[in-house]
């Protein structure tokens, strides 16, 4: 049983933005992190690209995409987004929303970034930036 399914990928130009929507169904969403990650072409491992906590005070992203993508979350519609503008070739990837393995409150002030610190992942979505 999949709880996680992501939405709202596709095809963009260089520049153009794309939002990829996170439907969970698997947890109280309202207790944990959620993160976005990416498998680049070739690549086996899924890379960290944004994590957000419950309640949204603390956030992170890796450094190729900060300014010009932000995740959001509504805890009330049990959801996770990743805005993405100013899309570059080199965000082609498969994108996967993850949840982490642990109520936040477990890890304390601890917030994961490392994709083994995640234990339910969505099938991924396709992002393709044409130049």
């Amino acid at each position: 049983q999949v709880e996680l399914v992501e939405s709202g990928g596709g095809l963009a130009q260089a520049g153009e933005s794309l939002r990829l929507s996170c439907v969970d169904s698997g947890r109280r969403f309202s207790d944990y992190t959620m993160g976005w990650f990416r498998q680049f072409p070739g690549n086996e491992r899924r890379e960290f690209v944004a994590v957000i906590t419950p309640s949204g005070d603390r956030i992170y992203y890796t450094d190729s995409v900060k300014g010009r993508f932000t995740i959001f979350r509504d805890n009330a519609k049990n959801t996770v987004d990743l805005q993405m503008n100013s899309l570059k070739s080199e965000d082609t990837a498969v994108y996967y929303c993850a949840a982490d393995r642990f109520p936040q409150s477990a890890r304390k002030i601890v917030v994961v970034t490392a994709p083994e610190g995640f234990g339910s992942w969505g099938l991924g979505t396709q992002v393709t930036v044409s130049s």
